[in-house]
C-alpha cells in the first residue's frame, strides 16, 4: 500500500471545516490526523463528521508531532506567516491558506525556508479550481473572442452590518476583504495574463464603522489590455462575475460557484457523483461576431473541482507532477495587494516593473 500522508489541520473555524478537512478526507492518500480544535463546538463538530482525528488544544502537539507529515495553516491571515516559518523549520510539508503571507518580505522568507529544508510549500489558491473560473479560462483559451482588451472580475456580496468579532473585519495585518476575495481575483488574473506592468486601486471603508476595507478596485495594466477586479459588501442586485471584452465579442459569467455552499452545507465532494455543477441558470453567454454572422451561445460551465489542489499535493510528493499553486505565484499576489494599498495611500499608479518573479 502507498504511503497514507498524516496531516496536522490548525485551525477548525470556517476555513479549516469548509475548505480543508472535506477535501482531505476525500482523498485516500492523506490521513486527518490532529486538528486545533479549542472551542467546544469545534471540538463537536469534528467527533461528529471526523471521528478517527485527534482534537488538540495547542500548535505545538502538531508542529512538535513527527508523524506529521503536512501542517495546513487554515488561520487569520496574521499569523500564516509565523506559523508556516514553524512548521517549515520542524521539517513539515505546508499548505497555508491564502492569502500567503501579509508582506512580500515574509513570502520570500519562506519561499527560501522551504528550498534549504527541501519542504514543499504551497498556498491554497482554490478559486483556480471554481466551475466560473475554469469556464472563463476555457474561453479566452478557445480565442474566439480573439484578443482580449478589457476583463473584469469581481466578488459582489451583501453585508451592510460588521459581524462581530470577526477578524477579517478588524484592523489587523491582511484583513479587509481586498486580502480576502482580492487575492482571489489577482491569482486568477495572472493565471490568465500573466505580468501586469502597473497597478491602480481604490480601496474604501463604506460600512458604517468599518475598520477594514470593504470595497475595492484594482486596475491592472497591460500593454494591450485591461483588467479590473472589484468587490463589495452592498450589492443587493446579483452582479456578473465575469465580464470579458474582446475584438470579436463578448462573454459574461454569472453566478458563483456551487462548492462552497455544498460545503457549508455538509456536503463531502467525495460522496456527491455532481460534486461542481453549476445551475444552468448561472450559465454564460457568448456573444460574437464570427464570420460575419453575429452569434449569442449560453455556454454550460465547467465542472469544479476543489479537490484537485489536494490530489496534486498528493502528486507532487510521489514525484508524479509540479506544483499547481507554487509559493512564488502566491508571493506575486502579496507584491500586488502591497502596491495597491502604496497606490490608494499616494494616489497613483504603481510600476510592477522586475517586482514579480513568477511570470
Amino acid at each position: 500500500m502507498s504511503k497514507k500522508y498524516k496531516i496536522g489541520l490548525i485551525g477548525f473555524s470556517i476555513g479549516g471545516q469548509v475548505f480543508h478537512a472535506p477535501f482531505i478526507v476525500g482523498n485516500s492518500s492523506l490521513e486527518l490526523y490532529k486538528v486545533t480544535a479549542r472551542k467546544p463546538e469545534q471540538q463537536q463538530v469534528l467527533a461528529n463528521k471526523y471521528p478517527l482525528a485527534i482534537a488538540v488544544q495547542t500548535i505545538d502537539e502538531i508542529i512538535d508531532d513527527p508523524l506529521v507529515d503536512i501542517v495546513v495553516v487554515a488561520t487569520s491571515n496574521d499569523v500564516h506567516y509565523a506559523l508556516t516559518k514553524r512548521a517549515l523549520e520542524a521539517g513539515k510539508h505546508v499548505v497555508v491558506e491564502k492569502p500567503f503571507t501579509n508582506t512580500t518580505a515574509e513570502a520570500d522568507e519562506l519561499i527560501a525556508l522551504a528550498k534549504q529544508k527541501g519542504r514543499i510549500l504551497t498556498v491554497h489558491h482554490n478559486a483556480r479550481f471554481h466551475s466560473d473560473f475554469k469556464t472563463v479560462k476555457k474561453i479566452i483559451e478557445g480565442k474566439r473572442l480573439g484578443s482580449v482588451v478589457n476583463y473584469q472580475a469581481r466578488f459582489d456580496r451583501f453585508r451592510n452590518f460588521l459581524r462581530e468579532g470577526a477578524w477579517r473585519e478588524q484592523d489587523l495585518p491582511g484583513s479587509g476583504i481586498h486580502y480576502d476575495l482580492g487575492a482571489h481575483l489577482i491569482d486568477q488574473a495572472l493565471q490568465l495574463f500573466g505580468k501586469p506592468d502597473a497597478v491602480f486601486a481604490d480601496l474604501r471603508k463604506q460600512r458604517e464603522h468599518a475598520k477594514a476595507v470593504d470595497d475595492f478596485e484594482f486596475i491592472l495594466s497591460y500593454p494591450t489590455r485591461k483588467v479590473s477586479l472589484f468587490g463589495q459588501m452592498l450589492a443587493k442586485e446579483p452582479t456578473h462575475r465575469f465580464a470579458i471584452y474582446g475584438l470579436k465579442g463578448s462573454f459574461v459569467k454569472p453566478g458563483v460557484d456551487p462548492q462552497e455552499t455544498l460545503l457549508r452545507n455538509g456536503a463531502l465532494p467525495h460522496e456527491d457523483p455532481n460534486w461542481g455543477k453549476e445551475s444552468e441558470y448561472t450559465y454564460g453567454i457568448l456573444n460574437i461576431l464570427e464570420n460575419r454572422q453575429d452569434i449569442r451561445e449560453t455556454v454550460p460551465s465547467e465542472i469544479g473541482t476543489g479537490q484537485d489542489f489536494y490530489q496534486n499535493l498528493v502528486n507532487v510528493l510521489h514525484d508524479k507532477s509540479e506544483l499547481i499553486v507554487t509559493p512564488e505565484q502566491a508571493r506575486d499576489v502579496i507584491r500586488i495587494l502591497e502596491a495597491a494599498e502604496q497606490s490608494w495611500k499616494e494616489q497613483r499608479v504603481i510600476s510592477l516593473k522586475d517586482q514579480l518573479i513568477a511570470y
